[in-house]
């Protein structure tokens, strides 16, 4: 698999990922900061939450992990999660913007 097959295939990962008080996924919801593939296949994510207060703050970056550590070939996976820049509505995809009434 190549770096941009295996990228897509994170992308396809974290849009099964939701917020569970928002019916939007993470990646939709602009959560994920930034994707990197490195060598061997490891896997490194930078993301964020709705808000440093979020109740799912222990959840939501688990499972973004799980979903990764599921793609076959991928050998290790590392989230960091930051809050700067701090989230905002204008870091949604316009799929979620629709989704949730903001167009």
């Amino acid at each position: 698999m190549t770096e941009v097959e295996l990228k897509d295939e994170v992308i396809t990962a974290l849009k099964r990922v939701y917020d569970p008080e928002i019916p939007v996924d993470v990646y939709e919801l602009g959560l994920i900061y930034d994707i990197k593939i490195f060598p061997v296949n490891n896997v490194y994510v930078l993301m964020t939450l709705t808000s440093p207060s979020c109740p799912s703050a222990e959840q939501i970056p688990g499972e973004v992990e799980q979903k990764i550590r599921e793609i076959d070939g991928v050998s290790d996976v590392s989230v960091e999660l930051t809050f700067d820049p701090p989230y905002s509505q204008d870091m949604m995809s316009e799929v979620a913007k629709l989704e949730l009434g903001f167009m």
